[in-house]
């Protein structure tokens, strides 16, 4: 499995100049108490590797997964590469990492 560990500062940067497509793989109910601005929900417990394939064909940006810690995101990312899909890189602190440094969330 190919894995690239972005940091916040990463993230920061590919969200602010809009290159990076956010998918948080948390569940609905944690996406709706708080994430990342500009992230999309697609939660690992539905993963649907076609309809994650059809966002990112649909959006255009460069996919990076995230979850909480970054382990369900791993998780997401070897279902992906199972799938065919080419996505190697996960915000590696995941949403914890965000909120605890006081970035702001939605």
């Amino acid at each position: 499995m190919r894995v690239i560990d972005l940091d916040r500062d990463a993230v920061k940067r590919g969200l602010s100049d809009g290159t990076m497509l956010l998918i948080d793989v948390r569940e609905e109910h944690e996406y709706e108490g708080g994430h990342i601005p500009g992230a999309v929900s697609h939660p690992l417990s539905a993963f649907d590797p076609q309809a994650l394939a059809a966002l990112i064909a649909e959006d255009g940006r460069r996919p990076v997964l995230a979850c909480a810690a970054g382990v369900r995101s791993r998780h997401a990312l070897m279902a992906a590469q199972n799938a065919g899909l080419d996505i190697a890189e996960h915000y590696q602190g995941g949403f914890k990492d965000w909120y605890g440094s006081g970035e702001a969330i939605e």
